[in-house]
Order: C-alpha cells, then sequence, then structure tokens
C-alpha cells in the first residue's frame, strides 16, 4: 500500500476508516485460524483487498460488516490449505504415568496457538465488553471451535461472538437467511456436545487471580514441590504441546511436574503476561552458559481453589512474540490484571 503521504483523499479516507477494525478483525481471523501467524496474514490480505476494492464500496452495509465479509472468506479458504489445530487434550486420551517421557508429536500435528492479549485487547472501557472479548479468545473454545467445518465455525463466530444478524451474515456468505439459521443450529448442537456446561470454570476475582499467579511462578523459580500440589485442584489438566502426552487429575499432573519439569531452584524464571484473556507466563529456563534462555509460555486457568488447566506451549519463539507484543517484557508487570 503507498504511504499516507503520496495517498489521495480517497485512500486516506479508507486508512482512517480502517484503523479501528485492526484488533477486532484479528481476534475474529485467530478465532477461526487458531495460529496467530495465520490470522495476521488474513488480516493482511484483508487490508489490501479492501483497498483495492474501496472505490467501489457502496455503502449497502455497514463498513464493519464489510470487512468481516472479506475476513470470513479469507479465512474460509486459508482454512482449506491447512490442518486442523489442536491441543494434546484433543488428540487423545491423557496418560496415567507421570514418570514416563512425554511422547512428542511429529509433523502431522498442528498446534492451536496462543495470543497474546496486547495484540488484541479492547479500547473500551466497559468492563462488560472488556469481559466479553477476553471469554471469547479462551484458549480451550479456540480449541473446540476448530471441530467444527470452516463454514458452520464462520456462522457461529458471526452470530454468537460478534453479534451479527443472520441476513447480515447471509450476505457475508452468500446464503439465505434460513440456510444460516440451519447452519447455526448444528454449531451450537456440535459446541454443546464438545462443552458440556460442567465443564464452565468459575473465575476468581482479579486481586485472587494475581495472588494465584505469583504463587505459581513463585512455586517454579523456588522449586518448591508443597506449593505445586497446594495450587493444584483436584481435577486440575497439563498439557505441554509438542508433546502429545497430558494429564488430567493431580494425582497426575504434581507428580509430573514435581520430578520432569520443577527443576532445582533458580532454574526458572517467570514473567508474567496474559494470553487469551488468561493469565499466562512467559517461562525461561537456565542454560548450560548460566544465562536464562527463551523456553515457552503457559496459558492459566484458576478457580477460585487453585489451577483448573495448565497449557504449556514450549516454543522459545512464542516468547519473543509476546516481548514484542508488549515492547519489552518490563511493561508486562506492570499490566497483567491491572
Amino acid at each position: 500500500m503507498p504511504s499516507k503521504q503520496s495517498l489521495p483523499h480517497s485512500d486516506r479516507d479508507f486508512v482512517q476508516r480502517i484503523k479501528p477494525f485492526r484488533g477486532e478483525l484479528l481476534a475474529h481471523c485467530y478465532r477461526m485460524l487458531g495460529s496467530v501467524d495465520d490470522a495476521e496474514d488474513v488480516v493482511q490480505e484483508t487490508y489490501l483487498r479492501a483497498w483495492r476494492a474501496y472505490s467501489g464500496f457502496e455503502e449497502r452495509s455497514s463498513f464493519r460488516a464489510w470487512l468481516y465479509k472479506i475476513a470470513t472468506n479469507g479465512c474460509i479458504t486459508a482454512t482449506r490449505q491447512r490442518r486442523r489445530r489442536a491441543l494434546p487434550s484433543g488428540l487423545g486420551a491423557p496418560s496415567d504415568d507421570p514418570m514416563a517421557t512425554p511422547i512428542m508429536a511429529g509433523t502431522d500435528v498442528d498446534w492451536v496457538e496462543p495470543i497474546p492479549d496486547a495484540l488484541v485487547s479492547s479500547d473500551s472501557d466497559d468492563p462488560a465488553t472488556i469481559a466479553s472479548s477476553r471469554q471469547g479468545l479462551r484458549l480451550a473454545l479456540i480449541a473446540t471451535w476448530q471441530h467444527l467445518p470452516p463454514r458452520q465455525r464462520a456462522i457461529l463466530l458471526l452470530r454468537d461472538v460478534l453479534s451479527f444478524s443472520a441476513e447480515e451474515v447471509g450476505e457475508m456468505l452468500e446464503m439465505s437467511t434460513a440456510a444460516v439459521k440451519s447452519t447455526l443450529q448444528r454449531a451450537r448442537g456440535r459446541i454443546d456436545e464438545l462443552t458440556p456446561a460442567a465443564d464452565e470454570v468459575q473465575e476468581p476475582a482479579h486481586p485472587e487471580v494475581r495472588a494465584l499467579l505469583e504463587r505459581y511462578m513463585a512455586a517454579f523459580e523456588n522449586s518448591d514441590p508443597a506449593a505445586i500440589e497446594q495450587l493444584l485442584c483436584a481435577d486440575a489438566t497439563l498439557e505441554m504441546a509438542p508433546a502429545r502426552t497430558w494429564f488430567s487429575g493431580k494425582k497426575t499432573c504434581a507428580p509430573f511436574i514435581v520430578h520432569q519439569a520443577l527443576g532445582t531452584a533458580g532454574e526458572w524464571r517467570m514473567v508474567p503476561t496474559a494470553a487469551n484473556g488468561q493469565p499466562s507466563v512467559m517461562a525461561y529456563r537456565r542454560g548450560e552458559d548460566g544465562a536464562h534462555h527463551p523456553f515457552g509460555i503457559a496459558v492459566l486457568t484458576f478457580r477460585p481453589s487453585g489451577i483448573a488447566r495448565i497449557a504449556v506451549f514450549g516454543d522459545p519463539a512464542l516468547v519473543a512474540k509476546f516481548e514484542a507484543a508488549h515492547d519489552g517484557s518490563a511493561r508486562v508487570f506492570q499490566n497483567i490484571n491491572s
């Protein structure tokens, strides 16, 4: 796209109109695709397509709906060229042996990735809007939505997350309103099968979240097995991409963490961050040179009673993405759950 200074008036108008939608379009494409890089690619392509077509935009729909039409169809096309993304818990039953070496996945598995809150945070000051935005990005939801066929996924997100009308969605996807409603009903039924109400998590208040997060970080940095035991809920879940192995229940999660992950005091350094609207940490592990190097991201789900789920992504490149999203990790300490 030409530089802003060289743009004619209509193109400068386009740049100003599209600018506020960057974060929400990225969030939508991420929900569709489960990957930050794939979502950013589609958003960039959406900008280019919209810019090229802007002179012919006749305002028969809202500018926002027009952008979502381009982005959603771009996502549907992208999903046809990629495998379904998953978390370890979506690939098979949990392991019952915390002392065994985890089984690593091969190149046949593409993982759902965490997304930094800093990339998709809402500019709204309304607590309800902020809470809704966070709920719609929860890691477990992203993984669940990947089970739906692309068109069902798109309709569910456009209707139930973004609140477009059935008529608007039909126009976006070139479907009749009746077909949109029928497809939405099937999508909701499938999601209900995958996420029964009993699995919903009641979150603690923000001060309690901060305290639990600090206890989790301290447990690793101080190599404190008792603290890990105390933090985990009885039915806690632990998964660790890129390993296929995962655990369900404190009786297997705690021994694995204590004997295979905790290490010695000082081995780990943890920096708080936020991913998918959830408290998270950037983990750094001490190497043979004595320095701490990026290890990966852990996304945490808390209940008032403790940790309900730990999703670890052992990928140093993710740490770099989170650092870049926050313009340096020092700012994360100030912003987490503030």
